[in-house]
């Protein structure tokens, strides 16, 4: 009976802790730059969730599992947001969402962790590693992806001398109770 109960509260713990580590998205964020034309562009996502379950004693055993809607893409003007909705780029209407989950956290340094994992992005899946800072609730970072590996601009917007095939990832994700 003992160790049953002794079960019962660690797992009770266990919950608790993942519960606790909570997305604040008003306090987050989630944004891209890409070269058009020579001339750096900037964009943001204002939909997306985190879950989170991480013990920086054992991040080994911790996961992050990350929802994008793409439909929630800003570009600071409607008509380039209407424009990145249709099918040669993220082809909203048949792939609403990007993802990310990890595979492997592994500590890099005081407060930093290399996040390897899947992303997801219009059916292409790719292994990536993304670096993060974990400080004061706050998980921050950039990543460098090929749009082209997701198949985001296709047909003729295919050529990188008007689109730059690289696009830079940056995020700020603040956690209450983490």
């Amino acid at each position: 009976m003992k160790r049953l109960l002794s079960a019962l509260l660690i797992a009770t713990t266990a919950l608790a802790a993942q519960a606790a580590a909570t997305l604040q998205p008003a306090k987050s964020e989630l944004a891209f730059t890409f070269k058009q034309m020579g001339v750096p562009v900037d964009g943001k996502f204002t939909k997306f969730e985190a879950q989170l379950d991480f013990d920086a004693k054992k991040p080994e055993a911790g996961k992050i599992a990350f929802t994008v809607d793409l439909g929630s893409v800003s570009l600071g003007d409607a008509s380039f947001d209407a424009e990145v909705a249709k099918a040669p780029w993220f082809d909203t209407k048949r792939n609403g969402r990007a993802t990310f989950v990890s595979t492997a956290i592994k500590p890099s340094g005081p407060g930093k962790y290399d996040v390897a994992g899947k992303l997801t992005i219009k059916g292409a899946v790719r292994d990536v590693v993304v670096p993060i800072t974990l400080a004061n609730g706050v998980a921050a970072g950039s990543v460098a992806i090929k749009r082209l590996d997701y198949k985001i601009g296709d047909g003729e917007w295919a050529d990188t001398s008007m689109v730059a095939n690289d696009v830079t990832v940056k995020f700020k994700l603040s956690f209450a109770g983490l």
